[in-house]
């Protein structure tokens, strides 16, 4: 789905290395958080087996809801030993080893939360989500046009925002049993440039969501 040059880093060093130190901060503003809540409180069934892919020492999971279990997965164990969110984690460079270590069917949803710029291998770990989820289980990647620029992949660094959205589709696509994607979008009005300076109008929000058939 992608040429070996798109899936490169400006940085190849192992990425355990550079997540090896917590970093304790948001990395899009409070009005996509917002968003993002009121978008899992709307899709997230009470009672669901979540697996929160590629996660921080925040889940961004609505207070007011309660989940059966919450599993998260991300770099640094300092961080997801923060995240009061979770039930369990565990700590894996997906980029080595996108094998999940976990039961298939064993989850109703799979999030993955501005994060799927940094898969190298994204069809391997969608087929590995694929395998995790119950039948008409839920995935949601969220994302906006933030990132750690020497860490993405060249894929996603040399595309715009509505490119990137077809590529999340094309992830989706390239693993058979899934449903069309849902797009949900949500745009500043200030030039992309002041909005990666954080000049007014917000973060870009986009999520791109589908079910296992």
């Amino acid at each position: 789905m992608l040429r070996p040059e798109q899936r490169t880093k400006l940085d190849d060093t192992n990425d355990l290395n550079f997540y090896d130190y917590p970093r304790f901060v948001t990395h899009v503003d409070d009005r996509f958080i917002d968003r993002l809540t009121n978008l899992y409180r709307e899709k997230l069934q009470p009672g669901s087996h979540i697996l929160d892919l590629m996660s921080s020492w925040v889940s961004h999971l609505p207070t007011d809801v309660e989940y059966a279990r919450v599993v998260g997965h991300g770099m640094n164990e300092s961080e997801l030993a923060k995240n009061s969110q979770l039930d369990s984690y565990f700590v894996q460079n997906l980029n080595q080893q996108p094998k999940l270590p976990l039961e298939d069917g064993e989850f109703d949803a799979v999030l993955i939360t501005v994060s799927i710029q940094y898969l190298q291998y994204p069809e391997a770990v969608l087929s590995e989500i694929y395998r995790v989820l119950k039948r008409n289980g839920l995935v949601i990647i969220s994302f906006s046009n933030r990132m750690f620029y020497q860490k993405a992949i060249a894929a996603w660094r040399d595309s715009a925002d509505t490119e990137r959205v077809n590529l999340v589709r094309q992830y989706f696509q390239s693993v058979n049993g899934f449903t069309e994607p849902e797009i949900v979008v949500h745009q500043s009005s200030m030039p992309p440039i002041l909005q990666m300076m954080g000049v007014g109008g917000g973060d870009p929000f986009y999520a791109v969501i589908a079910c296992k058939k």
